[in-house]
This record gives C-alpha cells, sequence and structure tokens, in this order.
C-alpha cells in the first residue's frame, strides 16, 4: 500500500466516523424535542398563560414624554452639533 491509499483510507474513516457522529447527534437532539414537546401539551393545557388584553392606548404617558425631551435636551446641549 502506499501512503496515498493510507491516506484515503484514513480521511474514508474520518468522513464516516464524523457522518455517523452527526446523525446520532441529530437523533438525539430530534428525540428530545419530540419528547419535550410531548410532555409540554398537557401541561400547558393545564395551565394556560395568562395574558393580558393589549391596552387600547398606544399613546406614551405624559410623564415618559417629558422623561425622553429632558434627556435629548441635556444631549443636546453637552454634545452641540459639528463638535465632533
Amino acid at each position: 500500500m502506499t501512503e496515498i491509499d493510507v491516506t484515503s483510507q484514513l480521511f474514508m474513516q474520518a468522513a464516516m466516523l464524523m457522518l455517523t457522529g452527526m446523525g446520532f447527534v441529530f437523533a438525539f437532539l430530534s428525540l428530545l424535542i419530540a419528547v419535550i414537546k410531548f410532555l409540554i401539551t398537557p401541561l400547558a393545557s393545564r395551565f394556560p398563560d395568562d395574558v393580558s388584553p393589549a391596552s387600547s392606548n398606544p399613546e406614551p404617558a405624559n410623564h415618559v414624554i417629558a422623561a425622553i425631551t429632558a434627556a435629548v435636551k441635556q444631549y443636546r446641549q453637552q454634545h452641540p452639533p459639528g463638535s465632533n
């Protein structure tokens, strides 16, 4: 056997080992996801999430607007335009 044949054979074995390992990892993770979904389904029906209805007023509160305005004003005073 030549050195090229041995190297080629080692690469083939390495590729087979890599693909086998990746297959086992994929199978294990797929099984794990399926088991978790299977176990979560009955729990989700017994313990539903408490979803509060969305606020009908999407506008921010006045104190939030005032705080943002003050922060922008302070930033602009400390960093005037053109003072890079």
